[in-house]
């Protein structure tokens, strides 16, 4: 029987109240906290460090602070990839992003779903699916990326656009 994680982790129907979800959720905001908090002189180090904790891999990427994600293990970041103040990723299940990535203030990048019927939505379940950007992306300002989009190579995202496919 698969857990609630593995379930999640394959884009089914899954219980995000899980003890273990619940755990890992916590581990992210309190991660993304501290990387928020660094003042602007910290050593380069300090923010590598929680960078790598959050997602679980050496990153050279830039994040302006402050930055917001729900697992951070499912966020895959190419070479050079670069956020601006605000950005939001939702990354019940993989966020794929890749080299030389630029991503304006206050995008959203989503792979978290619901039940489209109002009965299974009351029932609290919900599922996900992937966001795969590609290599030299720039994403505007207060643009949202909706779950299960692919955004190809050299892809320009203007500002405020909502992607849904």
């Amino acid at each position: 029987m698969l857990t609630e994680k593995q379930k999640m982790l394959k884009g089914e129907l899954y219980n995000g109240a899980d003890p273990e979800l619940v755990e890992d959720r916590q581990r992210a905001r309190f991660l993304c906290q501290q990387l928020n908090a660094l003042s602007a002189t910290a050593p380069e180090v300090e923010r590598q460090t929680i960078l790598a904790d959050l997602f679980h891999t050496e990153t050279d990427a830039y994040l302006t602070p402050p930055f917001f994600c729900d697992y951070g293990y499912n966020i895959r970041l190419g070479a050079h990839a670069y956020f601006n103040f605000n950005c939001v990723l939702l990354d019940v299940m993989p966020i794929s992003i890749g080299s030389h990535v630029l991503f304006g203030p206050g995008v959203h990048i989503y792979t978290a779903l619901h039940p489209l019927n109002a009965h299974e939505r009351r029932s609290g379940l919900e599922f996900a699916k992937t966001v795969t950007i590609g290599d030299d992306v720039w994403v505007g300002g207060g643009a949202i990326i909706c779950p299960g989009v692919v955004i190809g190579d050299g892809a320009v995202i203007g500002a405020g656009s909502v992607v849904t496919r």
